[in-house]
């Protein structure tokens, strides 16, 4: 029998980590965030009143088994003058199943089956829900586009409702061998996963081993001049104890051609800074196995991000090394 791998985030570094775990022998789980509420996701859910359902497209697409030619259709987003502007068809047909069967999560499980993914993709929560943080100046920003794009240091986050996390939820993080944290942005990808009581409780009890796969780049107003280590305290700050056995962490040369892009001001709307230091001295004070490799990847674009095979093929050798 397969060991069943959950793995919660949200945005497209989860995506890309998705993409390279699916192909290995694992019963594989994604739990994604959806609070998501910019651009076409979010003008669905104030409309039809349903959570943020651009992240879980993202996830359906990598995950599933079909044609390319599929993929991309998913991901067409309408250029016109009509209502339909930044649309993409995944986001729509999510949106029209959700009607059809009534909650998200059948939805997906629905779309799952047509498109063939590999493995299970569940919403955190069935509910619409407002992501809102407390910056360092003093303001409250409501809705997780808005404190994405306000580039302000986060010092709190939290929903505005109380979510009610998704029972499946619950009952994977319970019966999983090993939970993985990321890839994606600390604040408002990962983090928005821990914010019930509910979750952390079941996080805690659970048998599996816990791991957290750090971002290669900080990211502005959520991680400036964070290492490897602020990271992990943050995390154990939300789920209000330590709780992790391992983090991954890349040690790749990042070309300096590279890094100045991100500067630039063509480059500023990604808000990721610099490279995450590894600390390793301090890592190792917080009791917690620091795993390190050559992970990153240069896009066509010239953007860093994970080698999706890379990545996963590290973390199916940690489950088959560390799990009975």
């Amino acid at each position: 029998m397969n060991k069943k791998v959950v793995v919660l985030g949200g945005g497209r570094s989860l995506s890309v980590l998705m993409r390279g775990l699916k192909l290995f022998p694992v019963d594989l789980t994604a739990i994604v965030a959806v609070s998501d509420d910019g651009s076409s996701t979010g003008r669905l859910s104030s409309e039809f009143n349903t959570p943020a359902v651009g992240d879980l497209r993202g996830v359906l697409v990598s995950m599933a088994e079909t044609e390319e030619t599929i993929k991309d259709l998913l991901e067409y987003r309408f250029e016109t003058t009509s209502d339909l502007n930044g649309h993409t068809v995944g986001n729509l047909i999510i949106t029209a199943m959700t009607k059809v069967t009534g909650n998200l999560s059948d939805s997906i499980e629905e779309l799952g089956n047509v498109f063939k993914i590999k493995g299970k993709i569940l919403p955190f929560t069935e509910e619409k829900v407002t992501l809102v943080a407390e910056m360092s100046d003093g303001s409250t920003i409501e809705g997780e586009h808005n404190i994405t794009e306000a580039h302000k240091k986060i010092e709190n986050i939290y929903y505005k409702e109380e979510p009610v996390v998704t029972p499946k939820v619950i009952a994977s993080i319970l019966e999983a061998d090993l939970i993985i944290f990321g890839i994606g942005s600390l604040y408002t990808s990962i983090i928005p996963n821990i914010l019930s009581d509910e979750m952390r409780k079941a996080i805690i009890d659970s048998k599996a081993k816990k791991i957290y796969i750090c971002n290669a780049m900080t990211q502005s107003g959520e991680t400036d001049n964070f290492k490897v280590s602020d990271c992990i305290k943050v995390l154990n700050k939300y789920m209000k104890q330590d709780f992790l056995n391992a983090v991954i962490a890349a040690n790749t040369k990042i070309p300096e051609e590279v890094i100045e892009k991100y500067k630039t001001r063509e480059a500023k709307s990604t808000i990721l800074v610099d490279p995450t230091e590894v600390d390793e001295e301090r890592v190792n004070d917080l009791n917690i196995e620091l795993i390190q490799d050559d992970l990153l990847t240069i896009s066509e674009e010239g953007y860093v991000q994970h080698d999706s095979l890379k990545t996963a093929l590290l973390i199916f050798n940690y489950l088959m090394k560390n799990t009975k």
